[in-house]
């Protein structure tokens, strides 16, 4: 399976701002559909933001519309996520995976370590 490591969590006050990083660890000649997910503690894991192939489709999840910003990087299979006005329910546990597209965001990939967000009111 495809391997995903994620990069850029922090600790900031309610309202910051972080940016977070996403790579493929494998060179390959495919380009995937990716998503970023998020965990809390004691809650399941949900979709957070999807972009397609091109970079030209994105689609968020209800509670980060219009704050997150999901993107690709410019090496191949490559994306990165910019949240902004963080709020403390954002704290979370993020990850990155491959997903089978747009519509069906069934992940594929191995899941890796992710990154820690927590935002402090």
């Amino acid at each position: 399976q495809v391997q995903l490591v994620e990069s850029g969590g922090g600790s900031v006050q309610a309202g910051g701002s972080l940016r977070l990083s996403c790579a493929v660890s494998e060179i390959t000649g495919v380009t995937y559909t990716m998503a970023w997910f998020r965990q809390a503690p004691g809650k399941e894991r949900e979709f957070v933001a999807v972009i397609s192939r091109s970079g030209s489709i994105t689609n968020y999840a209800d509670p980060v519309n219009g704050r997150f910003i999901i993107s690709r990087g410019d090496v191949k299979n490559t994306i990165n996520l910019q949240m902004n006005n963080l709020k403390p329910e954002d704290t979370a546990t993020y990850y990155c995976n491959i997903v089978e597209s747009l519509r069906n965001l069934a992940p594929i990939g191995s899941w890796g370590r992710g990154t820690q967000v927590t935002v402090s009111s």
